[in-house]
């Protein structure tokens, strides 16, 4: 039975942790969450960053927090599926330190080449990669980022073989793809669409497992590499042992959230799907995720100490 407190939840204001700066896509899409959550409990709401080392810094701390319902976290693909295996040591363990409320919502990747690239799909593009194995390069944010692990996944489901050109951000990536300094990139969708649309790059392929709603003329790399998934998705956990009934009730609230309208068209100017999970789905989900991960990141070498 849910004790007394737990029925009153939330009576004080509830922290939200966010593992990155503000004002990128992740701060706008938390700042929503949090508007919305403060109007449907009528008790704020509130971001407090912790940005750093991957997220891990801020994800830790909502791992130590006290499991009272006051301390809220917001996850990710890195947190919970990459850097389980890419971080030799990470100061939390991502199934048992957490209590998985649901997930928000996800965005794939775009594959896009430079336009003088002579292949407009995927077939003629692996192709291409088979003929000279070695030549052609993808541009990444990073080693170890989803951009990288994408082109890692592509590589290991294709048997074909590219350069890893790693930059400080997306946004350095696909310009240089642009100029034609680098062939190609898995850029994430909401940052290479627009340079898709406008002509500067040719897209593709998507990296979700269905056509995404965005750009459905797009298609799938799974339409030609069945079972090819790759996909950012981000979340809200509480720490692990916070009672069930706080969890549930959260959950609600979020879901009603994400079944209006306005949080849908806030998360779609972002590029993301509205992804509303249960508990126990979003748990399974993470788990799930970890493991198509994982193959990629050993297969890249890609390994932080």
């Amino acid at each position: 039975m849910p004790r007394a407190q737990d029925a009153a939840w939330p009576a004080k204001p509830v922290r939200l942790i966010l593992p990155f700066t503000p004002g990128g896509a992740t701060d706008f899409q938390g700042r929503i969450l949090c508007d919305m959550l403060t109007r449907e409990f009528r008790q704020q709401f509130f971001i407090d960053y912790k940005p750093g080392a991957g997220s891990n810094i801020g994800v830790a701390e909502l791992a130590r927090s006290a499991p009272d319902g006051y301390t809220l976290g917001w996850i990710t693909v890195a947190s919970h599926a990459i850097n389980p295996t890419l971080y030799a040591k990470l100061p939390f363990d991502h199934i048992k330190d957490f209590a998985p409320v649901s997930m928000v919502g996800m965005f794939p990747n775009l594959l896009v080449v430079n336009n003088s690239l002579p292949v407009v799909n995927v077939p003629e593009l692996i192709a291409l990669l088979k003929r000279e194995p070695g030549k052609y390069a993808f541009a990444s944010s990073g080693q170890g980022t989803s951009l990288h692990l994408s082109g890692e996944m592509f590589k290991g489901m294709t048997g074909t073989d590219m350069l890893h050109v790693p930059y400080k951000g997306g946004g350095p990536a696909i310009t240089d793809v642009i100029a034609g300094q680098v062939h190609m990139t898995f850029g994430n969708m909401p940052t290479v669409l627009p340079h898709a649309k406008g002509g500067k790059v040719r897209p593709i392929a998507v990296t979700s497992s269905e056509r995404w709603f965005t750009a459905p003329e797009i298609p799938t790399i799974a339409e030609t590499v069945p079972g090819f998934l790759a996909m950012s998705w981000h979340g809200v956990a509480f720490p692990a042992r916070t009672p069930e009934s706080i969890v549930d009730r959260l959950a609600a609230a979020i879901h009603r959230a994400l079944a209006t309208p306005e949080m849908q068209e806030r998360l779609a100017f972002g590029g993301s799907k509205a992804t509303p999970m249960s508990p126990r789905e979003f748990a399974a989900f993470i788990a799930e995720d970890t493991a198509r991960w994982a193959p990629a990141i050993r297969a890249s070498g890609a390994r932080v100490e």
